[in-house]
């Protein structure tokens, strides 16, 4: 899905919250986690692990995770199985891409999906910090990578980058 398309088919759904967050910080991330909507099977736009794969609201798909070490188990990076591991340089510092598989929450809706989202983050303790900067997206973006929503160690520039296309394009 083109970006602007995207922006305009999840907009109004992201500024359809009842918890105060941004609508602008729920676009950014589902964009950024869904390649702009292109991996999101079951309205799974954020990655939400689901790890215990039986209850029937989960998908098995194929992921990466990224790691400083190469010869972690599947669980201690959230996978199921591991297909390969390959090495890579981010910011000048080794990591470890892992490719497999893990459970993913799904979703009746994008609206169920982004819900779920802000839910999480109210629910966690260690997003705390974030939510108080929840009406400042660059703030949020610094303060959810610190507190290690994903494993990317350029998490938070991605989202700023992709906060400042979506703003371009509204």
């Amino acid at each position: 899905m083109k970006p602007a398309d995207f922006v305009r088919k999840y907009l109004p759904e992201a500024k359809n919250n009842a918890f105060g967050l941004d609508p602008f910080i729920v676009l950014t991330q589902a964009a950024l986690e869904s390649g702009w909507g292109e991996h999101a099977p079951g309205f799974a736009f954020f990655g939400v692990k689901d790890t215990d794969g039986v209850n029937g609201n989960e998908q098995l798909l194929s992921t990466t995770e990224v790691s400083h070490s190469s010869t972690l188990k599947p669980e201690q990076v959230g996978l199921v199985t591991i297909d390969r591991v390959e090495p890579t340089t981010i910011n000048n510092q080794k990591y470890f891409i892992y490719f497999g598989k893990g459970y993913f929450r799904k979703y009746n809706s994008a609206k169920e999906c982004f819900d779920d989202h802000i839910d999480f983050f109210i629910k966690n303790g260690r997003y705390a910090k974030a939510w108080t900067h929840r009406n400042d997206p660059k703030t949020f973006f610094k303060e959810i990578a610190e507190a290690g929503y994903a494993s990317a160690p350029n998490y938070a520039s991605a989202l700023i980058a992709t906060y400042n296309a979506i703003k371009n394009l509204t």
